[in-house]
C-alpha cells in the first residue's frame, strides 16, 4: 500500500504540476539524426537534442542526477547517463565544441566505473533504486535497455579518444545481451525461437519495444566497431524476431507500448507512439529491411487521424485506472 501511495504521488508530482523532472528528460522530442551511416560509427542514431540540454543536478563530476523524490530521492541513473552523453557526443559532432565531446566522456567514465558483475558473472549497469513496472522492482535491477545504450556510448568515446578502457567496458557489457535471463543476461528466447531483448526482467516477459529497439542499436554498434559474429548473429535474430512480431504492435488505431497480456492490451502514450516511429525509421536504414519503413509510415498515419489521436488518448486513459 505504501509502495502504491509513493507511485501516485510521484506520478501526481511530474504530470500535473510545474515541476517534470526526470519526466521532462524522457519525454523529449524524438527526432532522427541525420547523417546516419549504417558501416560506421557515427553520430547517434537520435539527435537526443533535449536530453544534452538537461538543467538538472549533477554530481561533483558533471555526471547527471535524478530526483525522484518522496522514498526514492535523487539517483544515478544508467540509462539517463548513457543518453545524455550520447545527446552531448551528438553536439560535438555538430558544433565541433570539445565541451560536449568532455561532458560525454565523463558520462562515460562513469559507466565504465559502476559496471558491476551480477551473480552469475556478467558485467551490468545496476538502478539502485526500487521502480515500478507490473510489479516492483528490487534496487540492483538491471535491463537491456540501459546495457545497449550504454554500449553505443562507450564505443563512441573510445573513437574518440583512442582510449581502450571503454572498449573493454562495452565488451564486458556486451556479454550480458547475448545470454538468457535465466542464465544471468537480459535475453529472452520464447516458445516460438524468437529473441527479445527485455528492457524489464520480469516473471512474465512482455517485450517493450521501444527498449528493445534501443538495446539492440547497440548490439548493432558492437558489432560496426568490433566485426563480432556473435553481435552480427544476435543483431540478425532479433531483426528477424521484430519482423514477425510488428504486426502485434498494431493495434488498428495505435502501436501497443509493449506485448503484455491483460484484457486491455497497453497503448503507447502519444510520446512512445511518436518514438516508435522514429525508431522503426532508423530500423530501416540500418536493416534496409521495408518492414520497418511499412509500420513507421502505418504508425504515422494514426498519428495524422484527429479521431484516432484523440481515441488513443481516452483509451489510455481509462487503462492507467484500471492497470496502474
Amino acid at each position: 500500500m505504501l509502495n502504491r501511495l509513493s507511485y501516485w504521488r510521484r506520478i501526481f508530482k511530474v504530470y500535473f504540476t510545474k515541476e517534470k523532472g526526470y519526466l521532462s528528460f524522457w519525454h523529449e522530442t524524438p527526432a532522427v539524426s541525420d547523417g546516419i551511416d549504417p558501416l560506421k560509427l557515427g553520430p547517434y542514431y537520435m539527435t537526443f537534442a533535449d536530453k544534452a540540454n538537461y538543467a538538472g543536478p549533477k554530481d561533483g563530476s558533471g555526471v547527471i542526477l535524478f530526483d525522484y523524490y518522496f522514498d526514492i530521492g535523487r539517483q544515478y541513473n544508467p540509462l539517463a547517463i548513457a543518453q545524455y552523453g550520447l545527446g552531448n557526443y551528438n553536439l560535438f559532432l555538430k558544433n565541433k565544441d570539445k565541451r560536449n565531446l568532455e561532458l560525454a566522456r565523463t558520462q562515460a567514465d562513469w559507466l565504465v566505473d559502476n559496471l558491476e558483475e551480477n551473480e552469475f558473472g556478467f558485467f551490468i549497469w545496476r538502478h539502485k533504486f526500487k521502480w515500478h513496472y507490473k510489479q516492483y522492482l528490487k534496487p540492483g535491477w538491471y535491463s537491456a535497455h540501459s546495457q545497449g545504450t550504454g554500449i553505443s556510448l562507450l564505443l563512441r568515446v573510445c573513437q574518440e579518444t583512442k582510449d581502450e578502457k571503454y572498449l573493454k567496458a562495452a565488451q564486458k557489457a556486451f556479454a550480458s545481451l547475448n545470454a538468457e535471463i535465466k542464465l544471468g543476461g537480459v535475453k529472452f528466447i520464447d516458445k516460438k525461437g524468437d529473441v527479445w531483448l527485455e528492457e524489464y526482467l520480469i516473471d512474465q516477459p512482455t517485450h517493450i519495444l521501444n527498449g528493445y529497439l534501443w538495446a539492440l542499436w547497440g548490439v548493432w554498434d558492437y558489432y560496426i566497431f568490433t566485426r563480432d559474429k556473435q553481435a552480427f548473429n544476435l543483431f540478425n535474430d532479433c531483426v528477424a524476431s521484430l519482423k514477425r512480431n510488428l504486426p502485434r504492435y498494431d493495434f488498428k488505431f495505435w502501436s501497443l507500448y509493449d506485448l503484455s497480456e491483460q484484457f486491455m492490451p497497453m497503448v503507447a502514450s502519444h510520446f512512445y507512439h511518436k518514438l516508435h516511429i522514429v525508431q522503426l525509421k532508423i530500423m530501416f536504414i540500418l536493416s534496409n529491411d521495408s518492414v520497418f519503413d511499412f509500420y513507421a509510415k502505418k504508425f504515422q498515419n494514426y498519428n495524422n487521424s484527429l479521431a484516432k489521436s484523440k481515441f488513443a488518448l481516452l483509451y489510455k486513459a481509462v487503462f492507467k485506472i484500471f492497470y496502474f
